[in-house]
């Protein structure tokens, strides 16, 4: 799922999804066989953020996606999000980058597709600040979903070195506290990936390979006939 936020609201910086929290987790999923589909609020094509593609952020998986028409024409043709059911996804994957902290976190359709999955016991994964996607979702009881539930995201000492004071609403970090989430996180840069029961939260960009990972092991653990 990616956000379809192209800029800073009041701003001219270019934002949206980062790119290297789609590529990785992408050729994760798709090389163990799954189907792939990318969707966003708008549909069409999916912003990426353009700091996201310097040669600083390059790694292998940027570059294969760079060079895979089928991902250019996938990312270039989203699926809107109120087309995507439920009911046909065995688990939702938030890919990071500033873009989801503006329009996911408060889009009532994401907000109900993951009180979807997590009320049908399916996975639902979020890196950096793609945890921004969860402030708004609850429970079955009426509680925030991740009240009491390990979780990490974009911390927030990444958050002052990356992009400084007052870019961003809130910070990740102090929102899933704020929630009641037991936040931990790892060095900066480092990776770090937290599962509490099916929600897979990964703290930035450096984790989405293995926040990836983590999905496909809860999904190898479904029984057969119920993914």
């Amino acid at each position: 799922m990616l956000s379809s936020c192209d800029r800073i609201p009041g701003t001219e910086r270019g934002t949206g999804t980062w790119l290297e929290e789609l590529a990785a987790p992408y050729y994760v999923f798709q090389d163990s066989g799954a189907q792939v589909d990318l969707a966003s609020i708008a549909g069409g094509r999916a912003p990426i953020d353009p700091t996201s593609v310097e040669p600083a952020f390059q790694t292998e998986a940027t570059r294969r996606f760079a060079d895979d028409l089928h991902a250019q024409r996938a990312l270039a043709n989203t699926s809107q999000l109120a087309s995507i059911k439920p009911d046909d996804c065995d688990a939702v994957f938030y890919s990071g980058g500033l873009g989801p902290v503006f329009d996911l976190s408060e889009d009532a359709g994401s907000i109900a597709f993951i009180e979807a999955m997590h009320r049908a016991g399916k996975p639902i994964a979020a890196v950096c600040h793609g945890p921004a996607v969860l402030r708004n979702v609850r429970d079955a009881r009426g509680f925030s979903l991740v009240k009491g539930r390990a979780v990490t995201g974009f911390s927030n000492t990444e958050e002052m070195a990356a992009n400084g004071p007052g870019v961003v609403p809130f910070s990740i970090e102090d929102e899933l506290c704020r929630l009641g989430g037991r936040f931990s996180a790892a060095d900066d840069g480092q990776p770090h990936v937290v599962a509490d029961g099916t929600l897979i939260t990964g703290q930035n960009p450096a984790s989405s390979e293995a926040t990836a990972r983590k999905v496909l092991e809860l999904l190898r653990q479904v029984p057969e006939g119920m993914a």
